[in-house]
């Protein structure tokens, strides 16, 4: 009988993992839009992993969560989509299987996936959505999908068939960060929500590892998970505005290289983006990196660049990664002992009307609490991407207890 539990237990491998963290979050400065200079944000994440056969395996994960600002939805149920524009206050953060046999590994479900080989800007991650409620410290977000990967040698083909759109969530519009323009001083906006694509977006990946250097390309069809705004004036005295999103197309080809040389490893990657949807611009978004390890220091600096083919002047949108571009970034980080590290990156616009450096100090105690302090320096013009969050450099406090 002892016998065959263990065998049994070793045929079927349960992992489980979890935290709870306290984030406590100052800012220095009021916004316009945003009084409050505090945000209290808790956030409980579990984990479980299940193989019952060696060809097998199911992944789990739920998320947990409240917070002060409002940020976060207080309407207790389990969220499937994240297509709200709050946080959910529970959710289905992953919920997957993953089939493995010989060359080929199926994954089915709610899944993260990320594609590109840079660690500065990612333009070829279609399948990667993001949390921007912060947008100096966005989170990425799972999709349901179908993965099928084949792996043969030193080459490995990826493709993707997303069965449902999951938009990345922007920030609130009557919080600190939505930047209005000043000629909206004094107008009412009101969120209509948004207008959400259907079909199916596809994508491939062939991955190949040469002798001392690595490339990849891919393609994409579906639509962008970042929006578009549309505007109608619905009323006077104030003068209201009713605000919608909607997600253009979007067909997407792109490249990744990496080559590790004697003193530095060289990475690359770009984009060219081009859409049937009017009012958008067709553009092609890159990033050139450096990446050097000395010792327990980690040096990484670059260059985001953007080359517009078609612009079509229409400035509501909401575009992240092309407000990184034409800027030098950079990070450096260094791991004191096992229990200390300490990071810096930041982002500098190549005219310098903007700037951001965010500093952190992790320390974790015992076996279960880790202690972060983080600081963010935001500069800048107001009509710069980054220079109209300047209001909004912060300190934080974390908190995180592991079981």
């Amino acid at each position: 009988m002892i016998l065959l539990a263990t065998l049994l237990l070793h045929a079927q491998t349960f992992e489980q993992r979890g935290f709870l963290e306290v984030r406590n979050n100052g800012y220095f400065q009021t916004a316009p839009n945003d009084s409050g200079l505090y945000v209290g944000e808790s956030l409980l994440r579990y984990e479980a992993t299940w193989r019952p056969k060696p060809w097998l395996k199911l992944t789990s994960g739920f998320d947990g969560r409240f917070d002060t600002h409002r940020q976060f939805d207080r309407d207790f149920r389990l969220d499937f989509e994240d297509r709200r524009i709050q946080r959910p206050a529970l959710a289905l953060r992953r919920f997957s299987a993953q089939l493995h046999k010989g060359n080929w590994t199926l994954e089915l479900g709610r899944q993260f996936i990320r594609w590109g080989k840079t660690d500065l800007l990612n333009p070829t991650d279609r399948f990667a959505p993001k949390d921007f409620l912060n947008v100096a410290y966005s989170d990425f977000m799972a999709v349901p999908a179908a993965r099928l990967t084949f792996e043969k040698g030193n080459d490995t083909i990826d493709i993707v068939l997303q069965a449902r759109f999951t938009p990345s969530r922007g920030p609130l519009l009557n919080q600190r960060w939505v930047s209005l323009p000043s000629d909206l001083d004094g107008v009412r906006i009101l969120d209509q929500g948004a207008r959400y694509p259907g079909g199916t977006p596809a994508g491939i990946r062939w991955n190949h590892i040469a002798r001392g250097y690595e490339y990849s390309l891919m393609f994409y069809e579906g639509h962008n998970h970042l929006p578009l705004f549309e505007g109608q004036l619905v009323g006077f005295a104030p003068t209201t505005v009713a605000v919608q999103r909607y997600y253009p197309h979007l067909r997407q080809y792109g490249a990744d290289f990496a080559a590790p040389l004697r003193w530095f490893t060289v990475k690359a990657e770009s984009a060219y983006y081009t859409s049937k949807t009017r009012d958008t611009d067709d553009f092609l978004l890159y990033v050139v990196q450096l990446e050097r390890l000395v010792g327990e220091w980690t040096f990484v600096g670059g260059y985001a660049g953007e080359v517009v083919t078609n612009a079509t002047g229409n400035q509501l949108t909401f575009f992240p990664d092309r407000g990184l571009a034409k800027a030098f970034l950079g990070r450096a980080a260094y791991t004191i002992d096992a229990n200390r590290s300490v990071a810096f990156d930041t982002a500098v616009r190549q005219n310098g009307e903007g700037f951001l450096g965010r500093f952190e100090y992790s320390q974790t105690f015992g076996q279960h609490w880790r202690a972060t302090a983080q600081l963010s320096v935001i500069r800048g013009d107001a009509s710069d991407f980054l220079g109209q969050y300047r209001r909004n450099s912060s300190a934080a406090l974390i908190l995180r207890y592991s079981f």
